[in-house]
């Protein structure tokens, strides 16, 4: 094939391929991909990125959860038509800046001297003028001017027709198309330094060398070689969590299918966490005092690191990230809830588990959180001590225990205490939730109480259980009640003496009646007598009226029955405390208004879904940090970028290319001007611009403008 045939080729092929980059360089077609990363962006905003799957589940049901999770919604920053997107739009930004930068290149570097006079005239702002000195004088004068004024000036000498004419050309402004430049390339570098700081790199590594992400369960050390990335990886952003008096040098990548293990070349040993909190509870301030143990070296290096302020070493940056439970030791005592469990302690880290048994049943104990401080807001009074119910803590503990920033009550912020989480999980692998707290809270004027919270799933408020404080500041009298409404005996022997203390001797007729009623009273009460499914309490009280008493007559018979139950109960709680050689409580309203909350108490324990509530006795808190560590080389791009992108946007916003020309012909003894100016936007202050300049260079008043 010959020389001048393969140039045809080439010819015949090159314009197929000018449609293609024609697009990928227009406007239209980076505004686009511009628009589809902004949305994307904004998904991934308010979409919590990287959550486990079951999450997104409860969220959005099973359909839309794996919708969502085959396009990636839950990584949209490392999905494969992200990173797509973004190489399109440097490809796009490349291509428009390699066909534009030359052009605007070359007009930087010209002048444009050679226009002709008649299209001088063709100009919007232009004018005419005449000078008493020669042409050649005016061009120098007129030069000297606007090199004064910042103008670049280039004088030109022409010969037209045996005349010597003098072109001055002068431009200022160019800065403009400078920021245009600035403004592209600025794209460029955002976007490669986000991809060299995405996950571009890291699946590159996976599917060159054979990596995969880990999803089981385990030690960290007993992950195999395959799901690990080496020391040397040039990109990576993950998580370290590390517990004081420990160290680890293993962080965790999140992917969309599990995890990656990153070795770093350096262990992060915790000395201290530090932590401080607002007068809400919230912190203000958490830290760690870090040392860094070199790998290669064995040298060591202290190290603060806070929000804000991270440290680095070796390229990786260490960020604060949050904190958490390092594994703290607790130690629990169960308390019974009904008379098949017995009272004993069990000890355990949280984050871990232990098994229990009920007889035949088997639970498993999760301890799952520690919360050593919990400031509440406890400045509006919760209810009177008579009617604890007042202080019911779906809507009490709402405005009691709830957000401590409520502008429409009186803040009295106290910190109420630890407190501890844990799960009990069954044989079908069923669990609930339960939150204890340590200590027991003063709710209004009521005596203090311990509250014992569950619920059945996260997405609930957890209902709590109120107990109050007896005058040995323990639970003694509640766990003895509620045994001995569980032994017939018990109960027979508080009626009776209930009935001797109320009874009138001058009405022994009513004896068996008033005891007849009493036992059933707190037969009821006790669940001995309960039907319609009732278990217990003050809701069996009620069945047995709605069944058997008028609808005429249940307010009266209500008011005797409760007051009945509450004496009955009264005698029994003193059986308890005479038993055990304890001072008998007196009879009057303080004694009446603890004994209701008592009954309150007892009446909701038949609800409690456990056997046995677990109270926080003693704990050894052991903090946890979590870092970032990320190693960034696109970051210093994305900076340059960014820098460029505010210079270019600023440039081409804020600076008017200009260019001016006048042309000089002798007219006498002096010249004839033509001048004309050329702007990039047509605005007033080109209007004034021009104005000024005519009068200044012209020396007239009056022009063609």
């Amino acid at each position: 094939m010959s020389t001048s045939a393969q140039a045809s080729q080439a010819q015949a092929v090159a314009p197929n391929f000018r449609p293609v980059t024609e697009l990928l360089s227009s406007m239209r077609f980076a505004i686009s991909l511009l628009t589809v990363i902004s949305i994307a962006s904004v998904i991934g905003t308010v979409l919590k990125q990287h959550e486990p799957l079951n999450n997104y589940i409860n969220q959005f049901g099973p359909f839309w959860a794996e919708v969502f999770n085959k396009v990636n919604l839950y990584a949209i920053y490392s999905a494969w038509w992200f990173l797509l997107i973004l190489a399109f739009l440097v490809l796009s930004t490349s291509l428009c800046i390699a066909r534009n930068a030359p052009k605007i290149l070359a007009d930087l570097r010209t002048f444009k001297e050679n226009i002709r006079e008649q299209s001088l005239q063709a100009f919007h702002h232009r004018a005419q003028g005449e000078m008493t000195e020669g042409p050649e004088l005016a061009a120098s004068r007129i030069g000297q001017i606007l090199v004064g004024a910042g103008w670049k000036v280039k004088l030109q000498r022409r010969e037209l027709d045996a005349v010597t004419g003098w072109m001055v050309a002068a431009k200022a402004g160019a800065a403009n198309k400078i920021g245009y430049l600035a403004a592209h390339s600025a794209i460029v570098l955002v976007c490669v330094g986000g991809l060299l700081d995405g996950d571009l790199i890291v699946r590159a590594q996976m599917w060159a060398g054979g990596k995969t992400p880990f999803s089981g369960s385990g030690m960290i050390a007993d992950v195999k070689p395959e799901h690990r990335l080496a020391e040397n990886n040039p990109t990576f952003r993950g998580n370290l969590l590390v517990s004081e008096g420990t160290r680890s040098s293993t962080a965790i990548l999140n992917q969309s299918d599990g995890i990656l293990l990153q070795e770093l070349p350096f262990a992060i040993e915790l000395k201290k966490f530090i932590v401080e909190y607002y007068s809400t509870g919230m912190p203000k301030l958490f830290a760690s005092e870090i040392v860094i143990h070199d790998k290669a070296s064995g040298a060591s290096q202290e190290a603060r690191v806070e929000v804000n302020h991270p440290a680095s070493y070796k390229g990786i940056e260490i960020y604060q990230s949050s904190f958490e439970d390092g594994g703290s030791s607790v130690r629990l005592k169960a308390l019974p809830m009904n008379a098949n469990s017995r009272p004993f302690e069990v000890d355990g880290v949280i984050g871990g588990s232990t098994q229990l048994s009920n007889g035949s049943e088997k639970l498993t104990l999760e301890f799952t959180g520690l919360r050593v401080i919990n400031v509440e807001n406890l400045g509006q009074a919760a209810g009177s001590g008579t009617d604890v119910r007042k202080v019911d803590l779906r809507a009490s503990l709402d405005k009691q225990l709830g957000s401590a920033n409520k502008p429409e009550s009186k803040k009295n912020l106290r910190n109420v205490g630890p407190s501890v989480s844990y799960k009990l999980r069954d044989a079908a692998g069923q669990a609930r939730e339960f939150n204890n707290y340590m200590l027991p809270i003063q709710l209004g004027d009521a005596a203090p109480v311990y509250l014992m919270g569950v619920r059945d799933t996260p997405a609930e408020p957890f209902r709590y259980l109120r107990v109050p404080v007896d005058a040995e500041g323990g639970l003694g009298d509640f766990l003895r009640l509620r045994a001995a409404l569980e032994d017939p005996a018990t109960r027979a022997l508080a009626v009776r003496r209930y009935v001797q203390r109320v009874l009138d001797p001058a009405r022994p007729d009513l004896k068996e009646q008033l005891s007849a009623s009493a036992l059933r009273a707190l037969s009821l009460f006790a669940g001995v007598e309960a039907k319609n499914n009732s278990a217990g309490g003050l809701q069996a009280v009620a069945d047995f009226m709605e069944a058997n008493i008028p609808a005429a007559e249940r307010e009266r018979a209500g008011e005797v029955l409760v007051r009945v139950l509450n004496g009955t109960l009264f005698e029994l709680l003193q059986l308890g405390r005479e038993r055990l050689g304890l001072k008998a409580l007196l009879a009057d309203d303080s004694s009446q208004a603890y004994v209701t909350q008592l009954v309150l108490a007892l009446s909701d324990a038949f609800f409690y879904p456990a056997p046995m509530a677990l109270q926080l006795i003693d704990f050894q808190q052991v903090q946890a940090s979590v870092f970032q560590v990320a190693r960034a080389p696109g970051r210093t791009l994305v900076y340059l970028g960014c820098a460029m992108l505010i210079i270019g946007v600023f440039a081409m916003l804020y600076v008017r290319e200009r260019r001016l020309w006048v042309w000089l012909t002798p007219q006498g003894t002096g010249a004839q001007a033509v001048m004309a100016l050329s702007a990039n936007r047509k605005t007033m202050d080109v209007d004034r611009e021009f104005m000024a300049l005519r009068d200044r260079l012209l020396n007239v008043k009056e022009g063609k403008s």
